[in-house]
C-alpha cells in the first residue's frame, strides 16, 4: 500500500532543509499577506527551528461518530483561524538571522485540512495499526513553512474505540503545551450543553483570614519564620540544580542503559502509542497514600522503566529473576527526566474562546514560556509496590522546592539574546542527549468534549523531533488518564510492551493499597 503521508516534505538535517521565505517585499506580496501585523518570535521559540530541535506537537482525538471535513472547516473558520498564531507565515530577514517574525497571512484550508477516508475492507493490517503507522509516517516529515505551520488530518476509518482519528499536528514554535491544549479545548464545547466550554480541575486556595489573636499571631511569627527557611532552602537546592544542570550540559551524560538515544535521533520517526487507564483508580491511591497524583503518575513511570529495563538487560544473558535482590539491573543506573514545566501565566480557555469567536483581546500570555528541570528516577525493582509511588513523592517533594525551571528558561533566553539561536539550541539539545526520557503531564476536562461536534473517546498529545528516544505525555480526559509514549524505534523497538509495563506497574501498586486496607477510610 502507498504510503498515507506521500507528498508530504521528509524530515532532514542536511543544506536541504526547508527554510523560512524571506521578509524582502516581493516574497511578502508573494504569499498574498493581509494588511501585516508582525511579531518576533520569542527567544524560546526560535530554539524550535533548528533542524536538530525541529519539534513538532501532534494531538490526537479519536471520535465517536465519522467525522464530516464540511462543519469542520466551518468551525476552524470561527476558532482556530480567529488565533493570530494560526494565521502567521514564519518569516526571516535573510541579513538577520535573528529576526524572525510572525507575519499575518490569509489561510486556505483546503491546504491545512488533509481527509483520509479509508476502505477497511481493503486493509491488511488492523485500523490501529493503520492509524499508528499513519502517525510514523507522518513524524518523518516536516511542516511546510512557505504557510502557517499547523495543519489537521482527518482519518476515517473505525478502530476499537473509535469511529474516525483526527490529527492536529502544530510546530511548537507557536506555542507551549499548556497553550495549545488550552486553546484547542478552547474550540470545543462539552457535548451535554454545547453552550458550556469543558471545566478544567484547579487547585482551591486556602481563604485567608483578616484579623487574629494574640496566640493565633505568635503562630503566624512561626510560619513567617518558616517561610523564610523555606526560601533560603530554595536559594541553596537551586544552586545545586543549575549546577547539576550547567554540568550535565558539558559532560555529565545519564548510563547508557538499552533505551539510550542513538546519534541523530531527533531526525528519526517516532512511533506513537497510547495506553488508558481509569482516573479513578489513580486517585483512589492518590488520597490512600496521601500523595498528589503526579506522584503517582511518576511511581507509575518510575515502575514500569524499571520493569522494562530489567527485561532488556536480560536479553542474550541468563535472566537473573525480576525480585528486588534478584534482577538484571545494573547497580546505581543513572536515569534522568527534563521535565517540562510551564512558567507562562496562562490565559483561560474562556478568554481564548472569547479571543477566537469574540474577537477580543487575549488576556495573559501566549508562547513558549517553560524551564527544565531534571527528575531523577531510581531505576530499581521493589518487592513493595507503594515504594515507587513513595520514592516518586520523595523525588517530586525536593523539586518542588527549586527555582530551576526558571533559571533555565532565564538561560536559554539570555544564550539567544546573546550568543543567538544556535548556541542556545546547542544547550538545550545537549541537555536532552544526556539524559534519558523527556516528561510532561497535562491536565484535561472533567467531562466529555465534542471536536467540532463529534464527541471524543479519548485525546492523546506527543510529540517528534526532540532528541530523546523515549518522550512520555500523561494526559487526563474525564475519568480516563491517557498514557502516551513517543519512541524512537531504533532504541526502543516494542513500545507496546512499555506500555504493558506501565499498566501492570499501577495495577500491582493499586492492588497492594486495596490489599492493605488503605482505602478503608476515604470517604
Amino acid at each position: 500500500m502507498e504510503s498515507p503521508v506521500t507528498g508530504l516534505r521528509c524530515r532532514t538535517t542536511g543544506p536541504s532543509f526547508l527554510k523560512p521565505i524571506d521578509t524582502k517585499r516581493k516574497a511578502i506580496e508573494e504569499y498574498d499577506m493581509v494588511p501585516v501585523e508582525t511579531e518576533p518570535l520569542s527567544p524560546t521559540a526560535r530554539l524550535f527551528h533548528d533542524p536538530n530541535f525541529n519539534v513538532h506537537v501532534v494531538a490526537i482525538m479519536a471520535t465517536k461518530t465519522r467525522i464530516s471535513p464540511h462543519p469542520v472547516k466551518e468551525k476552524l473558520e470561527h476558532t482556530l483561524l480567529k488565533h493570530p498564531r494560526f494565521t502567521s507565515l514564519l518569516v526571516v530577514d535573510e541579513n538577520n538571522s535573528a529576526g524572525m517574525k510572525w507575519v499575518q497571512t490569509k489561510v486556505d484550508l483546503e491546504q491545512h485540512v488533509i481527509v483520509l477516508e479509508v476502505d477497511e475492507g481493503q486493509l491488511t493490517e488492523s485500523s490501529e495499526k493503520f492509524v499508528e503507522d499513519y502517525i510514523y509516517n507522518l513524524s518523518k516529515t516536516n511542516l511546510d513553512k512557505s504557510k502557517p505551520l499547523w495543519d489537521l488530518h482527518i482519518i476515517n476509518v473505525k478502530t476499537g474505540d473509535a469511529e474516525s482519528v483526527a490529527l492536529l499536528r502544530v510546530h511548537h514554535s507557536l506555542g507551549d503545551g499548556t497553550s495549545l491544549i488550552s486553546l484547542l479545548l478552547a474550540c470545543t464545547r462539552q457535548t451535554a450543553d454545547h453552550l458550556k466550554l469543558p471545566t478544567i480541575p484547579t487547585k482551591k486556595r486556602r481563604p485567608t483570614p483578616s484579623g487574629y489573636s494574640e496566640k493565633e499571631r505568635s503562630f503566624k511569627l512561626w510560619q513567617y519564620l518558616g517561610k523564610f527557611w523555606l526560601f533560603i532552602n530554595m536559594i541553596l537546592n537551586t544552586m545545586v540544580d543549575l549546577l547539576m544542570f550547567i554540568a550535565t550540559v558539558i559532560f555529565f551524560k545519564d548510563t547508557k542503559t538499552p533505551m539510550a538515544a542513538p546519534p541523530n535521533s531527533a531526525s528519526n520517526g517516532r512511533r506513537i502509542v497510547h495506553r488508558i487507564i481509569n482516573l479513578d483508580d489513580l486517585k483512589l491511591v492518590k488520597n490512600a497514600m496521601n500523595v498528589t497524583i503526579n506522584d503517582v503518575a511518576l511511581g507509575i513511570t518510575q515502575a514500569g522503566l524499571s520493569k522494562y529495563l530489567n527485561r532488556r538487560y536480560a536479553v542474550g544473558k541468563e535472566d537473573k529473576g525480576a525480585t528486588e535482590r534478584n534482577n538484571n539491573l545494573p547497580k546505581d543506573i543513572r536515569l534522568r527526566s527534563c521535565l517540562i514545566i510551564n512558567l507562562r501565566p496562562s490565559a483561560g480557555i474562556e478568554d481564548l474562546a472569547d479571543m477566537t469567536e469574540k474577537g477580543t483581546k487575549q488576556k495573559g500570555g501566549w508562547g513558549n514560556w517553560f524551564g527544565y528541570v531534571l527528575l531523577p528516577f531510581k531505576i530499581a525493582l521493589r518487592d513493595d509496590p507503594l515504594d515507587y509511588v513513595k520514592e516518586a513523592k520523595a523525588t517530586v517533594d525536593r523539586k518542588k522546592r527549586t527555582f530551576e525551571a526558571l533559571f533555565t528558561l532565564m538561560l536559554a533566553e539570555l544564550l539567544v539574546k546573546i550568543f543567538g539561536a544556535k548556541v542556545a539550541t546547542l544547550v538545550t539539545v545537549r541537555a536532552f542527549s544526556h539524559t534519558t526520557v523527556c516528561f510532561t503531564n497535562l491536565v484535561g476536562p472533567q467531562e466529555e468534549i465534542g471536536f467540532c461536534g463529534n464527541p471524543i473517546t479519548y485525546l492523546a498529545p506527543g510529540s517528534y523531533g526532540q532528541p530523546s528516544a523515549l518522550m512520555i505525555n500523561i494526559q487526563s480526559y474525564i475519568n480516563k488518564m491517557i498514557i502516551v509514549v513517543s519512541v524512537d524505534e531504533s532504541a526502543i523497538p516494542d513500545p507496546q510492551q512499555l506500555l504493558d509495563d506501565f499498566e501492570t506497574s499501577f495495577n500491582l501498586i493499586r492492588d497492594a493499597v486495596i490489599e492493605r486496607g488503605l482505602v478503608k477510610n476515604l470517604k
